[in-house]
């Protein structure tokens, strides 16, 4: 409505300043004379100013004639579209203004003004490949995303612009969470250009989220081939996926297939943990400790973890705990600063009833890394060395509201999990799970933690301040051994 109304107020504007400059000329004296082969020709201002008007025109009309004429000679010479060049000469010119114009106005980000400057320029062009997709991403823009998909499933029909439309529709697939669809339009759009960065990486994310592990590799080697992801990288991944398609054979109950897998999984990464871990148990139960030490020393050396740990000590389930002590010396000697050591080390010993060496063992992890492990660690340690119930109550007591330690965590999300995974169960990325401890967060438990000093008794030095300040509800430490009198209080149960 504006439009129109300043429309009209300039039409009148100019009307007037014609009118204007018509009287004044007509009002100057004098004029224009021509003298030319003998004839005059004497010429008022106004009939001078119309003159020069016809002239210019005239010669517009000439030099269309002249091109006119050219596009004739060259139709008459052979060209058979000379001539219908020349007329849509025109329309092409302004065709692509209209074209130029949308796809400024979406840059713009005016959604409306594209898809007009859209429908005009393919009412010239009628070059469907061109305004369908402008006015796609304008409808897009708008948030009308039945005109988008309307358009996208045009382009489908094209085999220039297929691969556009079943992108468009694969993201509007992805917005509403239809996975499944989703997948079948990602392997699609995949076929029809397997190099494109964009369609791999949203292809493996579909592909491992719907737990296909084979086609996921096949994806990851398809970004090897075409350049878009390291080789060590590629190398890793490759063998999480191998991994997870092991965990999958194990459980629909082939064994030996299941062995294999997780022994390639482990070739291709050997310092990848859980692939460590159950190439290992593949080992051990195959009969073949010395394969599966090689295993787990090799992955112990790159980083150090209780599963690791765990696998090394069933090869010899039935061994005593000073021969444990003595198998896992050179698993610990290869790494003996690393706090998972100490704490293997601390816990062999305790298992031996070495109390003081288990005391030596753990160092100064109380002090500079006291969490819920460590502190259990060392209420074993007093009530094997013969220390006070309190005392142990105590170790007990900060051991319930000490962080957890170490856990599987997302890099992307920072999500813990309680089990590793190939993608995280919370974002859904692949390959971000690490094994750290989690940021430690002041939190105000409502559970009444507080009370533990009057429940456990008098927890030598201990404050309550100490105890409130984190409580994992799931971690409930036991005592390291039996109850032997009336004043033992098991911790609190969930």
């Amino acid at each position: 409505m504006l439009w129109s109304i300043i429309k009209i107020v300039v039409f009148l504007a100019l009307v007037m300043m014609v009118t204007f400059g018509a009287s004044y000329l007509l009002d100057l004296d004098g004029g224009v004379r021509i003298v030319m082969a003998g004839v005059e020709l004497n010429l008022t201002p106004l009939k001078a100013v119309m003159a020069l008007v016809i002239l210019i025109l005239a010669l517009w009309l000439l030099l269309k004639l002249a091109a006119l004429l050219i596009a004739v000679l060259k139709f008459i010479n052979g060209d058979e579209t000379a001539i219908s060049r020349y007329f849509d000469r025109n329309r092409q010119e302004k065709g692509y203004r209209a074209l130029s114009e949308g796809m400024m106005a979406l840059a713009s980000g005016e959604g409306d003004v594209a898809m007009a400057r859209a429908a005009k320029a393919e009412r010239y062009l009628r070059k469907p490949a061109l305004t369908n997709l402008v006015t796609a991403q304008a409808a897009e823009m708008q948030g009308n995303r039945a005109k988008a998909e309307e358009v996208y499933k045009r382009l489908l029909t094209d085999d220039r612009t297929r691969f556009v439309g079943v992108r468009g529709i694969l993201r509007q697939k992805l917005a509403d969470g239809d996975t499944e669809t989703a997948l079948k339009l990602a392997q699609t759009a995949f076929g029809l250009k397997p190099a494109h960065p964009e369609i791999q990486d949203t292809l493996l994310r579909l592909q491992t989220g719907q737990e296909d592990w084979t086609g996921a590799r096949a994806t990851l080697g398809a970004k090897l081939k075409h350049g878009n992801i390291p080789r060590d990288v590629h190398k890793r991944r490759d063998a999480v996926l191998a991994l997870s398609e092991a965990r999958d054979i194990a459980v629909e109950g082939k064994t030996v297939e299941a062995r294999e897998a997780s022994i390639e999984a482990n070739r291709l990464s050997p310092h990848l943990i859980p692939a460590a871990v159950m190439a290992a148990r593949s080992y051990i139960a195959q009969g073949a400790p010395r394969y599966a030490a090689r295993v787990i020393r090799k992955a112990w050396d790159q980083q150090p973890h209780p599963d690791l740990a765990a696998a090394f000590a069933a090869i010899a389930p039935d061994e005593t705990p000073q021969q444990r002590l003595k198998r896992f010396g050179k698993l610990i000697s290869a790494r003996p600063d690393h706090r998972e050591s100490k704490l293997v080390e601390a816990e062999l010993n305790l298992a031996a009833e070495d109390f003081p060496a288990a005391r030596r063992a753990l160092g100064d992890q109380v002090e500079n890394d006291p969490d819920a492990r460590v502190l259990t660690i060392m209420a074993a340690i007093e009530r094997g060395e013969g220390a006070p119930d309190r005392v142990v109550k105590g170790w007990l007591a900060r051991a319930i509201a000490a962080p957890r330690g170490p856990q599987w965590i997302c890099n992307n999300c920072q999500h813990i999990h309680g089990d590793w995974a190939a993608a995280c169960e919370n974002c859904g990325a692949f390959d971000t799970l690490a094994w750290k401890s989690p940021p430690q967060n002041d939190v105000t438990s409502p559970t009444g933690i507080e009370m533990l000093p009057l429940i456990m008794g008098d927890m030598d030095g201990v404050s309550a301040r100490d105890v409130a300040r984190v409580v994992d509800a799931e971690v409930i430490v036991e005592p390291p051994a039996e109850p032997s009198g009336e004043n033992d209080v098991k911790p609190p149960e969930k």
